[in-house]
């Protein structure tokens, strides 16, 4: 940790997500990988609601109350995820120790990368469709961007929980010379 006092804010933080009682939705690499595809299924079902509710012709209150449901297993799974990583992206800067700090420079320059690639994908993707169809830069530009920010938002979490090591067992801490 370094030499910055923790506040309150910070060090009830640390407790929650050091919190062992949400353990057994992370414990082992399956469940995290799970819990990120749960997530990742979870935020394109949102999103695809959002767009259809925004697009349709006629506003369906049906898809808000889809949205609205499914925000709680969203929840879960990003509890879930913060939990697996420690709060790893969560806590400020003063608690983490030096290994976490490390860890959350590799994550964010991971997911950098990625987003960056996938931004690029959609930037040759809306000019393939507007060479195409000759509009569909201007009529999926928005919903295309959006959809970007909302991985660029959510990727280091994802990478995050997906690069998370499982917890040492007591043999592995008593072996350890």
């Amino acid at each position: 940790m370094t030499t910055t006092r923790m506040t309150r804010y910070d060090r009830s933080m640390l407790r929650l997500m050091n919190d062992p009682r949400g353990r057994p939705l992370y414990a082992t690499a399956l469940r995290r990988r799970l819990a990120v595809a749960a997530h990742v299924t979870l935020t394109a079902a949102i999103g695809g609601l959002m767009i259809h509710f925004c697009l349709a012709k006629a506003q369906q209150m049906w898809a808000v109350v889809v949205m609205a449901v499914l925000m709680l297993p969203w929840m879960v799974a990003t509890g879930a995820l913060n939990g697996a990583t420690r709060g790893l992206l969560e806590l400020r800067e003063r608690a983490l120790d030096e290994r976490q700090s490390v860890e959350r420079s590799r994550v964010m320059a991971r997911s950098h990368r990625i987003t960056t690639l996938l931004l690029a994908l959609a930037v040759a993707g809306l000019l393939a469709a507007d060479a195409a169809e000759g509009d569909a830069a201007r009529a999926y530009a928005a919903t295309v961007l959006i959809a970007v920010l909302v991985v660029h938002w959510l990727m280091p979490l994802w990478v995050a929980g997906l690069t998370a090591q499982d917890d040492a067992t007591e043999d592995e801490i008593h072996a350890a010379p």
